[in-house]
């Protein structure tokens, strides 16, 4: 519907730790940051933390893990936790990893709506940012979660040192995806200090915001029935160039990131920044 902008919030159920070495990501083992590895919530947690996004005017809630994909005995419990945010009349979605096989369909049997893995960048890129998984691996993922009938979000981050054919390449391979994507999540790449990104670029933005806003434009010509996210990143961007992203034709956003169960300062912003835009939550 024209003129509304779709709320999704994310909660991270099991925080750090991982494996992997995606340059970008704080939450890897082998970087130095300051995120702690934790264990995952428990089920009371997040449902709780779901009722108050819903509370703020969330319709999806996501639930993300730090593994590179989760082992059988780690799914029994994020089922239950799907089961609980499904209860309360949201959209569920997960990302967890890669998936084996029969992993999906269990989410899929617990009434999870969306699961979301990244392909993060064009292919002739990816090696630049993650060595400790394939791409191959990431389309298998998202192979079995289509074979299992739970829509795709995928979408990936910008700002990285890619040259501007490189994001037209990540948006091509999305857009080539057979259904593409429901949800495109785009990210500016956020530069956490501890991180190989952050040391190699040194603080210093790659991305023109134009550049941003255009890889928005793009996505929505190429895609246009999907929801395309603004996702991490998106308030250092400052309130000028959001606004030239929905104009642009994103239609969703994350949420009150840092929810808490008091007043939350972010939903705050950005429901005064929908406001003045004359957007509305849809």
């Amino acid at each position: 519907t024209p003129n509304t902008v779709q709320l999704s919030t994310l909660l991270s159920i099991k925080t750090g730790g991982c494996p992997e070495d995606c340059g970008y990501c704080p939450q890897a083992a082998r970087h130095h940051t300051a995120v702690d590895a934790e264990p995952l919530l428990d089920v009371g947690a997040v449902r709780a933390a779901a009722q108050a996004a819903k509370d703020a005017g969330a319709s999806r809630f996501c639930m993300g893990a730090a593994w590179r994909g989760p082992k059988d005995r780690d799914l029994e419990p994020v089922l239950e936790m799907v089961r609980a945010v499904k209860s309360l009349g949201l959209e569920t979605c997960c990302t967890l990893g890669m998936l084996k096989d029969g992993q999906a369909e269990r989410l899929r049997e617990a009434g999870l709506d969306y699961y979301n893995h990244n392909l993060d960048t064009a292919p002739e890129f990816y090696a630049e940012v993650i060595t400790t998984r394939q791409y191959q691996d990431r389309l298998d993922t998202l192979d079995r979660v289509r074979g299992a009938g739970i829509h795709v979000c995928c979408g990936g981050i910008v700002g990285m040192g890619e040259t501007r054919r490189q994001r037209a390449g990540l948006v091509a391979q999305l857009a080539n995806l057979d259904p593409y994507p429901e949800s495109v999540p785009i990210n500016h790449l956020v530069q956490v200090e501890g991180t190989p990104l952050a040391t190699r670029l040194g603080g210093r933005s790659t991305l023109d915001p134009l550049e941003f806003v255009r890889t928005i434009a793009v996505a929505r010509i190429t895609m246009p029935k999907a929801m395309v996210r603004l996702s991490a990143g998106r308030r250092e961007l400052g309130e000028a160039v959001q606004a030239l992203a929905f104009c642009a034709g994103a239609n969703s956003i994350f949420y009150g990131d840092r929810l808490l169960t008091t007043g939350n300062p972010d939903v705050a912003d950005d429901r005064a920044l929908l406001d003045k835009l004359g957007l509305s939550p849809g």
